[in-house]
Formats: structure tokens, C-alpha cells, sequence
């Protein structure tokens, strides 16, 4: 009896583990509302840097439209890799993230949609002031934030130009936050990555601005705003309106509003902030084929994609716009 009771016992705990283990997977790509029902809460996932500054100012937006029918929830991440495992379960439906970090994810086979871009321009190369050509950098220690990046693209395309390799530097990741006291030690030499972190090494006078991505690439793609693949296509019609929404975010970014945004959203100075935004803008955030063509080819030549998705595996349009 004691045996039948134990055995009992064991299969109801594997029966709750079970439906708990369900239910948490449940519903992650389903619709959630406010506690009264008015508006549909989409969650998207950030990293503090400037580029996200289009989400922050369609949250306000939001929030200031009592006849609106979304609500943005935002979740700050710490780093790519928590974000990116975030977005690809469900847990959030969407986030503001390095444009190769989510193309990579759809080449394994994972299902997600870039709708925007997050911003444009806005990456500038920054090394230690004894360095005052590319040339200098031959056997230093440059750091990006992903090898699956834009940032790593701007470096090799100007290590190119100049008529250098890849090889002929050492590549170290770090996290943004990292990179200007990393610099300041000494133990960089360089990098590349996300505003304000070029700036605030400007600002602090521990390096200078070598390179902005003007001069290396034209209508570079970095960051984008990008969907879990099954909460779009469970909510295209609310996803349609969040795209609307964040260009119009994004064509009302001036550069006041943009420092008063980043004061609240990142708790950076007024100086770093006035540097950083001098080189980035975030006005017609569509993503265009002939702008994704150039990443994919610029990803395959340098070896960081050798398959990249297609623009129309990857760029989701509603069916109502246009790109060219």
C-alpha cells in the first residue's frame, strides 16, 4: 500500500511538472492586454545605447494617446546574447537589436522579422589619441560588440581601404560599456560600437573619432526593430500599427528631443549626449532592399554570413507599403 501511495504520488508531481512546463510555453506569442482590456501590451527588449531611442519616444507617445489601442512594455537587457535569447523564445515580442545578431538567428533556422530600421548613421570608429591613421593600428587590440555586426563590417571595410586585413589586428568583443575605459587603460586601442560609448570616450578626452560610418559605408544598417516571428504573424494588425507608430517616432526624433529621451532612458550627460548626436538620426527608418543587399554582400565578403536570409525572408512588409 505504502509502494502504491509513493508511486501515486510520483505520477501526480510528474503530471503538475508537466502542465506547469506547458503552460509556461503557452501563450508566449499570444496577445496580452491591460488589466482593462483597452490596449494590447507589446513587449520590446533593449539595450541602453541611443539606438533604441525610437522605441523609447513611441512608448511616449503611447502613453500619451488615451484613444490608443498598444501599449509598449519596454525590458532593458544588459547584453546581446540575453536579449537574443529572449526574443528568439517568445519572451518578449520584439526588440531593438544588431541587425546581423537577428539574421544569424533566422540562417539557424529561428523565426523572426526585421520591420525597421533602429536608427541611421550614428557609429563612428574611435581610437587612442596616439594613433592618427589606419596604419597605426597594425598589430593593436580593436574591440567590438559582436563579430555579428555592423561595427565589425566599418572595421574591415576600413581596414580595406587602407590595404589592411582583419589579420593585421587583434579583435577583442567587449560590452559597450566596457569599450571607453577599456580604451582609457590601455587596454584597447580602438573600437567601435553603439552611441553614446564613442562619445563619451570624446568627451572624456580618452580617444578620437578616426572614422565616422559615412566616410566607410553609406546608408549603413545596424540596429533594427525586429519581431519574434509568431507573435507577428498572431498579430499582424497590432504590429502594423507599431510600425507606423515608430516611424512616425522616428520622424519626430530632433536632436532636443532625442538628448531629452536619453537623459531619462540612459542617464547620460548633456555633453557625451550633444557629441553623440551629431552623428546619428533616425528620420525614414524603412529598410530598404537595395540598403539590406549591400549588408548581405558586405557579410558574405568578410566571412560573418556566408548565407544570409533574403530580404523577403527577413524584411517583413505590410501589405499595404512599399520598398525599393
Amino acid at each position: 500500500m505504502r509502494k502504491y501511495k509513493i508511486r501515486k504520488s510520483l505520477c501526480m508531481l510528474l503530471v503538475l511538472t508537466l502542465l506547469t512546463v506547458l503552460s509556461s510555453g503557452c501563450g508566449r506569442s499570444e496577445a496580452k492586454y491591460t488589466a482593462d482590456g483597452k490596449k494590447q501590451i507589446i513587449t520590446i527588449g533593449y539595450l541602453p545605447i541611443t539606438h533604441a531611442l525610437a522605441v523609447f519616444k513611441e512608448k511616449e507617445l503611447l502613453d500619451a494617446d488615451e484613444n490608443s489601442t498598444l501599449q509598449i512594455q519596454l525590458q532593458k537587457f544588459s547584453s546581446w546574447t540575453d536579449l537574443m535569447d529572449a526574443l528568439n523564445s517568445g519572451r518578449i515580442n520584439g526588440a531593438s537589436v544588431l541587425a546581423e545578431l537577428a539574421m544569424a538567428a533566422v540562417s539557424n533556422g529561428l523565426d523572426l522579422k526585421a520591420v525597421a530600421l533602429g536608427h541611421k548613421d550614428g557609429n563612428v570608429v574611435i581610437v587612442s589619441n596616439d594613433i592618427t591613421k589606419v596604419e597605426d593600428l597594425k598589430g593593436k587590440t580593436f574591440a567590438i560588440p559582436s563579430k555579428q555586426s555592423s561595427h565589425n563590417i566599418l572595421l574591415n571595410d576600413m581596414l580595406s581601404d587602407a590595404g589592411m586585413s582583419i589579420d593585421d589586428v587583434k579583435v577583442v568583443q567587449l560590452a559597450p560599456a566596457e569599450m571607453p575605459s577599456s580604451l582609457a587603460s590601455g587596454a584597447i586601442d580602438g573600437y567601435c560600437v553603439a552611441e553614446p560609448f564613442g562619445a563619451q570616450a570624446v568627451v572624456q578626452d580618452y580617444g578620437h573619432v578616426l572614422y565616422d560610418s559615412t566616410q566607410l559605408w553609406q546608408n549603413s544598417i545596424c540596429c533594427a526593430l525586429v519581431m519574434n516571428g509568431s507573435f507577428l504573424e498572431k498579430n499582424k494588425e497590432a504590429v502594423d500599427k507599431l510600425v507606423a507608430g515608430y516611424e512616425e517616432a522616428g520622424n519626430r526624433l530632433d536632436e532636443t528631443t532625442a538628448k531629452t529621451l536619453a537623459e531619462a532612458y540612459l542617464g547620460q550627460n548633456e555633453k557625451t549626449l550633444e557629441v553623440s548626436m551629431q552623428w546619428i538620426h533616425y528620420d525614414n527608418l524603412q529598410i530598404t532592399k537595395s540598403d539590406y543587399e549591400q549588408l548581405t554582400e558586405r557579410m558574405k565578403k568578410y566571412g560573418i554570413n556566408k548565407n544570409p536570409p533574403s530580404y523577403e525572408d527577413f524584411v517583413y512588409q505590410p501589405e499595404s507599403s512599399e520598398s525599393d
